[in-house]
């Protein structure tokens, strides 16, 4: 069953998609302008396994970059350490990933493998960079690496200048062996809250220079005290400290309750920018755009964090 970090995953790479192409750049070496179009695929399979009992296998996210060449990729969020098994999964995932799209053209079937990936939320010491599949088949041996992106090793610095805003939500990972001390001694629970007081405005910056939205902040916000409240759930100064900055409730965000009531991600943006602007009454851009004014006044909450 997905934990709540994987659902974190999930949610902010179907909600802020924009977020994913500095990911993939980095992870992949690619140089994606941020203007392509992205394009989901389901994320729900049910693999046959051995004791004849299907067992509901979900990818975190499995989707399509329309550049200058059409390419598939599969991400995948793992907040365990590395043992082997990972490896099975993931294979398991981008051969049913393959053969979705698979096609029959006579006797012959082709089946195209993603670019895949996965981000570990905790890392260790001589821990690879990659995974590597070999198969071998009655007509030779193919073999290809899957890179593994390590949350550890990125500080906020490298976040914020890779506009790596996607692993911000991840980053109370990169303290988790401090907790104790964080719990028990205030003046470090005062630099771990000014190190969050600083994202926040980092954010806010952002979202003045349009870098980003104002929906796309209030998700990245909710879900880091969404994964905050999960991973520090046994130390409540933290939890009071940290996740109070951190508002909202947990993987269903406003944010996607509002995508969920049919709002598509153009009226979205340009009801959000009709409020941004301030010259119209919630009314008048309930009128305009169509929507219930109910549901302005829901997108209205998401420029105030």
């Amino acid at each position: 069953m997905a934990n709540i970090y994987d659902g974190a995953f999930r949610t902010i790479l179907n909600d802020c998609k924009q977020l994913i192409i500095p990911m993939i750049n980095e992870i992949f070496g690619e140089d994606y302008t941020g203007k392509e179009k992205i394009e989901f695929r389901p994320n729900e399979h049910f693999l046959d396994q051995q004791d004849d009992a299907n067992q509901e296998r979900i990818t975190d996210t499995n989707f399509t970059i329309w550049g200058r060449e059409k390419k598939k990729y599969h991400l995948e969020c793992e907040s365990s350490l590395p043992d082997g098994r990972m490896t099975i999964r993931l294979f398991e995932y981008d051969a049913q990933i393959a053969l979705d799209e698979g096609k029959v053209i006579g006797e012959t079937l082709t089946v195209t493998f993603p670019n895949t990936a996965v981000l570990y939320l905790r890392s260790r010491k001589k821990m690879p960079d990659k995974m590597k599949y070999v198969i071998k088949t009655p007509g030779g041996t193919v073999e290809y690496d899957v890179p593994i992106m390590k949350m550890q090793e990125y500080s906020l610095d490298d976040i914020f200048a890779k506009d790596l805003l996607i692993l911000i939500p991840f980053y109370i990972f990169s303290h988790e062996k401090q907790f104790i001390v964080y719990n028990s001694n205030k003046q470090k629970l005062e630099e771990l809250k000014a190190e969050y007081r600083g994202i926040l405005e980092r954010l806010d910056e952002l979202e003045r220079e349009k870098v980003i939205g104002a929906f796309d902040k209030r998700v990245i916000i909710e879900l880091s005290g969404d994964v905050l409240k999960e991973i520090a759930r046994k130390y409540e100064n933290i939890q009071k400290g940290v996740g109070g900055m951190m508002r909202g409730p947990m993987i269903e965000t406003e944010a996607r309750r509002i995508l969920n009531k049919g709002i598509n991600e153009g009226k979205k943006e340009t009801v959000l920018r009709m409020i941004q602007d301030g010259g119209l009454s919630i009314e008048k851009v309930a009128k305009y755009s169509g929507l219930a004014i109910k549901e302005v006044e829901e997108l209205a909450k998401l420029q105030t964090v």
